[in-house]
């Protein structure tokens, strides 16, 4: 079985395929990025494949038998095309099976700021599902590390602010989710079902009480409304560069 990854140049690409290479060994996990070159990590064979490109895609995906398809970034461009490209290389190419990294849900995200962007995904499950194809879908849950991160710079000012309020959130952290991801690949028991990828939930209050006792900090935890929310997060560059509706979402 050979197994590629796209978008393998990001945090949980990278991931996944530290954990394929584990499971079923270098020579069968193939790389796919659109700037191949740029990590030589693993030793494993790397191709150019461009989500805007079905035949660039499609010649990436030659003699593979699963292909884990890693959700587009949010940001300014057509990511339902994009996914589409995706779907249509793997059968011209004569995949077998597609994983999907989607994103967590239970259907009440439709009644929110988030799902403007998130419905994206959820089309591309649609997609995924008409297509012919073998697939599973896995909706990752949040990840642990931005969160944790966030908190800790709150460390000077002693205050962490967001909208969650008393809202639980299904963390889970990037290895995990990739873990989760490879045994979703390489074993067909899953096959034709969806599943959230979670750990336990937690309230901010409870998380920002975690991390205190793990970093040894005293930061509090206070809610604020969602514009307010918005314009604190797009006091970060990384965010600002990429819209306000990433910083919605």
């Amino acid at each position: 079985m050979k197994v590629a990854v796209t978008a393998a140049s990001g945090g949980l690409g990278k991931a996944v395929l530290k954990h394929l290479v584990e499971e079923i060994g270098a020579g069968n996990v193939i790389a796919v990025a659109r700037s191949p070159d740029r990590d030589d990590a693993y030793g494993i064979d790397k191709r150019r494949g461009d989500y805007l490109s079905v035949t660039e895609l499609t010649e990436a995906f030659s003699d593979i038998d699963t292909l884990v398809m890693i959700s587009a970034p949010v940001g300014d461009w057509d990511r339902i095309v994009m996914h589409r490209n995706v779907i249509e290389a793997a059968k011209q190419a004569d995949v077998r099976k597609v994983v999907y990294t989607s994103i967590v849900g239970n259907g009440k995200e439709q009644e929110t700021w988030y799902w403007p962007t998130q419905q994206v995904n959820r089309q591309t499950e649609t997609d995924l599902e008409e297509s012919g194809l073998d697939w599973v879908i896995a909706r990752n849950g949040l990840y642990l590390e931005k969160d944790l991160a966030n908190i800790v710079r709150a460390k000077s000012a002693g205050l962490y602010r967001n909208i969650a309020g008393d809202g639980k959130c299904g963390y889970i952290t990037v290895d995990e989710l990739a873990y989760a991801t490879v045994k979703l690949a390489i074993n067909d028991g899953a096959n034709r079902q969806l599943f959230n990828l979670i750990g336990e939930t937690l309230t901010q209050a409870r998380l920002v009480e975690l991390a205190n006792q793990v970093f040894d900090m005293e930061v509090r935890y206070e809610t604020i409304s969602d514009k307010e929310n918005v314009a604190e997060l797009m006091k970060h560059p990384n965010i600002a560069a990429r819209g306000e509706a990433v910083a919605k979402c």
